[in-house]
């Protein structure tokens, strides 16, 4: 399964850009890819995998205004989506044949 977060979070005070660069530093540091400028993609083992990422998710939400999203999908409907311009990522590129080392 993966966990998709799509965000879109105002960057036009100090505290606003400072609000957007943890979050998106604690995405990374959890294990989040980024897909495309704000949306990031997580692989888990199961459902109880994205339960205990949604959790952390929520537990690391910025304390400013915009919005933030997420939806969790199988490996296979990850791999039909289709892409309309640009080019395949290095992690869509293996696909289900990655592994992950922890």
């Amino acid at each position: 399964m993966r966990i998709l977060v799509f965000f879109d979070l105002p960057v036009t005070s100090i505290r606003e850009r400072k609000a957007y660069s943890r979050f998106r530093k604690f995405l990374l540091k959890d294990g989040y890819t980024m897909l495309q400028f704000s949306v990031y993609t997580r692989i888990c083992n199961g459902e109880d995998g994205v339960q205990k990422h949604m959790k952390r998710l929520k537990d690391h939400l910025p304390g400013v205004n915009g919005a933030i999203r997420s939806m969790k999908i199988t490996e296979k409907q990850f791999e039909n989506m289709d892409i309309l311009l640009g080019e395949d990522t290095p992690e869509e590129k293996l696909g289900a044949n990655k592994t992950d080392f922890f």
